[in-house]
């Protein structure tokens, strides 16, 4: 012994264990909300489960509903709450009064390796690795239950409020989205999310447990195996660490932990960050971020001593200038091969829809949210965001450009404001073509009219001689393409200019004479079947392979959305574009019908708010697939109810078709119906 240690006298020497018996199976449970002095060692335990894998422990304590500190009255509301007034198997509480109480666990540490159970006796210390620690906290999940036992009251009950919305027949838009292939990087997100990880949380099983109180004769037999068994052991080899090297292992030093920066939002921009990119590169990401500006401001936002000129150069890459002030360029908003993040909607038609907008606040200050959508066809949602990007709303003026003219830039700047001039021509000439309008459409009544152009006499003929061979030429192409797609059917011709010679007839009878007046039917504008001299009033091959392809999507649809998914289908075709044409309800039901479709008459309530055309739901009957007829079981049960529980759906497939897997019935209800309120409906018929 060194000189050193004189001061500091070894007393007693203990031999130390390592018991293995419950090495993995000994938990410690801590209580954080409860005092040392309140221990739960006399209160009876009603159950217990664990999921080991997770290490989640689950306990159910009764409550001593004789305490004076107990409010009858407070129990007896929550057990109504959530069990509500009828006496069912699978109640919370079945004395209709909060009697217990659960708590849940939560790891108080992912890593126990420096942690044991330790039990001295006779000289000797037994040492038991910790296999977790948890911290067991109230549960409170039945008012969950209780929420959801108010939702569907609610539900049932929601025919009790139709005379309120009497008279509220405002149309309400709906969005659709469309799903894309999903990237690494979403894919990680996705897993890395919360509802990820309950769902992978929710897959492993409970276990359900035995519990003994502490002075049970089991309970005694356990705490046996804290104690090492082979005490004489080969295995158990004396510590042979030299007492620096023991020091080490029981407090090792702190590791030196790496700087990680935070990542943060993506949409917080960093200036200095920002700064460290190009110039292009800055301005690219600044008019992402603004949208719209003016010059001076974007020099004031760059390094000082940036060159205008470079500005200039790059500024007019990204972005258009529009009333003096710069606003950025939509193919950089929505990139190639992306879609709108409200509807789905392709990138090349948001830039086509936003550009129409831009251009028009070059002509004017204010727009009309419902102009631009008549004219670009676009869902409401999209609509707005292109003039929230650009534009503010004011009473009774529509929305008005986000900032003033900057007149001084367009006088200091006029090559730049020439070329710009001369860039909106071009896309004023393209939008004119794709949305069948004119200039002269929106110019402001008070605006200056341009100077009469005056053209010779030769010139004149010129012109109409050309006009006359394009009408004729075109004309002739129209007829052909026509007479093959309606047999030999008569097209109604429009007065032809002077010096233009006038086709041969050589169709049938005309309808003013057979008594039937000429129209535009399912598309084939003025045309009759060969055969009989009548409009055509049967759905087109057009119409019925749109109906199959949407049913083949979504199986069951509503007449109502089916009309709003042919709409956004015509909204994405080019202007003066009409692969069906006017299509009335009666036509496009038969055009169902025809689609291997039938209707299912489901027995709304008397005093449902669900319009008529929500009210006819349709279902796709025949595919060829084996869960047709689980799809028609489906159906008919809905014949009879417009709502039903999933573990009713269940039996009656075990019943019909043996025992049906859980993956197929949670595939039908996902394909054919919507969750509400723990109630299942066909899709389109609930409007929560």
């Amino acid at each position: 012994m060194a000189s050193g240690d004189d001061d500091d006298p070894i007393i007693e020497e203990i031999d130390v264990y390592l018991a293995k018996s419950l090495a993995e199976k000994l938990y410690l449970l801590q209580y954080p909300v409860r005092p040392s002095t309140m221990t739960y060692g006399d209160i009876n335990l009603l159950a217990a489960k664990v999921k080991p894998k997770q290490q989640r422990v689950e306990l159910q304590m009764a409550m001593d509903t004789t305490s004076p500190n107990y409010c009858r009255s407070k129990g007896e509301q929550i057990a109504l709450n959530v069990d509500g007034t009828g006496y069912e198997e699978n109640n919370t509480y079945s004395v209709k009064m909060m009697d217990n109480q659960s708590f849940s666990s939560i790891q108080a540490t992912t890593n126990t390796s420096r942690y044991a159970a330790a039990i001295f006796r006779k000289g000797e210390l037994h040492v038991t690795p910790l296999t977790g620690i948890l911290q067991m906290r109230p549960s409170f999940t039945y008012l969950d239950k209780a929420d959801s036992k108010t939702r569907e009251r609610e539900a049932a009950n929601e025919g009790g409020d139709s005379s309120q919305d009497e008279g509220e027949e405002e149309a309400k838009a709906i969005s659709v989205r469309f799903a894309r292939p999903e990237s690494e990087q979403a894919r990680q997100r996705r897993i890395q999310s919360y509802e990820f990880l309950q769902k992978k949380q929710a897959e492993e099983p409970w276990i359900h447990l035995q519990h003994h109180n502490v002075k049970d004769e089991r309970s005694e037999h356990e705490r046996q195996y804290l104690f090492c068994q082979n005490v004489d052991a080969s295995d158990n080899s004396e510590l042979v660490k030299t007492p620096k090297e023991y020091l080490t292992m029981l407090m090792p030093p702190p590791a030196e932990e790496k700087f990680v920066k935070p990542i943060g939002p993506s949409n917080v921009l960093s200036m200095a960050q920002l700064r460290t990119f190009p110039l292009g590169e800055q301005i690219k990401t600044l008019m992402k971020n603004v949208k719209v500006i003016q010059f001076a401001s974007l020099m004031g936002l760059l390094a000082s001593g940036t060159d205008s000129t470079a500005v200039l150069r790059c500024i007019q890459q990204v972005a258009l200038l529009v009333q003096g002030n710069w606003v950025v360029k939509s193919d950089v908003l929505y990139p190639k091969n992306t879609c709108s993040p409200h509807s789905g909607v392709p990138a090349d038609l948001l830039c086509r829809g936003r550009d129409f907008v831009m251009w028009r606040f070059t002509l004017e200050r204010s727009l009309m949210r419902k102009e631009v959508a008549a004219v670009i066809k676009l869902p409401p949602e999209d609509v707005k965001d292109f003039l929230e990007q650009v534009a503010v709303p004011r009473v009774n003026r529509g929305w008005e450009f986000l900032l003033p003219a900057d007149a001084d830039f367009v006088k200091k700047h006029a090559d730049v404001a020439h070329r710009q001039h001369m860039l909106w021509t071009g896309i004023q000439s393209k939008l004119e073509k794709v949305f069948n309008f004119s200039k002269a459409d929106f110019l402001p009544k008070n605006s200056p009219q341009p100077d009469p152009v005056h053209i010779s006499g030769e010139q004149r003929l010129k012109l109409a001689q050309d006009r006359a061979q394009e009408k004729q030429a075109s004309f002739q192409k129209d007829l052909d393409a026509k007479r093959a797609g309606s047999g030999g059917a008569r097209i109604k011709q429009e007065p032809l200019s002077d010096g233009e010679a006038e086709p041969m007839d050589t169709s049938s009878p005309s309808p003013s004479r057979s008594g039937i007046p000429n129209g535009a039917v399912n598309g084939y504008a003025g045309a009759e079947h060969a055969n009989g001299g009548s409009p055509a009033t049967a759905a087109s091959p057009e119409l019925l392979d749109f109906v199959t392809k949407t049913f083949r999507k979504n199986p069951v649809l509503t007449l109502n959305e089916l009309k709003r998914l042919m709409s956004l289908h015509l909204a994405t075709m080019p202007a003066g574009h009409m692969p069906f044409g006017p299509v009335s309800d009666h036509i496009l039901q038969d055009a169902v019908l025809l689609s291997r479709c039938k209707q299912i008459m489901v027995p709304f309530p008397a005093l449902t708010t669900a319009s008529a055309d929500i009210q006819k739901v349709f279902g796709l009957w025949e595919t060829g697939e084996d869960c047709d007829k689980q799809r028609r079981l489906l159906y008919d049960m809905f014949t009879k109810t417009y709502r039903l529980k999933r573990t009713a759906l269940h039996a009656r497939l075990n019943e019909e078709f043996g025992n049906v897997a859980k993956a197929d019935v949670d595939r039908l209800l996902k394909e054919c119906c919507i969750s509400n309120a723990g109630m299942w409906y066909l899709k389109g018929t609930t409007q929560s």
